[in-house]
């Protein structure tokens, strides 16, 4: 059952009250009596363990063969020239 928080517009005070999905929301403090609003509250869902995440797309690398490939292009498409060395590197006696 999920538990809702609820905060009085009265007296001020925040209580959480467990209830079904379909149930109605409360409509007055049990402190009180006066009118309450429901408020929004984090999620108490957790991913622990070796689940799905971290198993099938956690830590995921390229395979060697894509890096190969990419490597190809990359070279490929270089300008001429950064391939050669440039003049101002040459030795000079």
């Amino acid at each position: 059952m999920p538990i809702y928080e609820y905060k009085c517009n009265k007296c001020g005070k925040e209580f959480e009250m467990f209830q079904g999905i379909s149930d109605p929301a409360a409509k007055s403090c049990k402190f009180c009596k006066g009118s309450v609003r429901k408020m929004m509250s984090l999620s108490t869902f957790h991913l622990k363990g070796s689940g799905w995440y971290a198993t099938d797309y956690g830590g995921k690398k390229a395979p060697a063969a894509d890096k190969k490939a990419e490597a190809k292009t990359e070279s490929a498409s270089a300008p001429a020239a950064e391939k050669s060395p440039s003049p101002s590197t040459s030795k000079s006696e």
